[in-house]
């Protein structure tokens, strides 16, 4: 029985192939926060708080993620967790 040519195999191809589609699936399902800055988290923890998803707490200085129970003294921290968050969420719904 002859040995199998190594330059005929194609199986590494394939191991390659299936790497680049798990890392774009990857890459997809990441969430960008770098684009946060302070001004766009004020507006997005203004528009949670108008729609009861955020509850400011003066006493204690902190913003409560409500579905979540997290307790934030940063706009940006929950901003960021927010995104995350939401992202998570919809990926769960999407794997059901």
């Amino acid at each position: 029985m002859a040995t199998p040519d190594i330059h005929d195999d194609t199986s590494a191809d394939y191991e390659q192939f299936e790497k680049g589609l798990l890392a774009q699936d990857h890459d997809a399902a990441r969430v960008d926060t770098a684009d946060v800055d302070d001004a766009t988290a004020r507006r997005l923890v203004d528009d949670l708080i108008d729609a009861d998803v955020v509850t400011p707490v003066p006493e204690d200085r902190v913003l409560v993620h409500e579905p979540s129970g997290t307790a934030f003294d940063s706009p940006t921290q929950l901003a960021v967790y927010h995104r995350v968050w939401t992202a998570a969420r919809d990926a769960d719904v999407e794997g059901e």
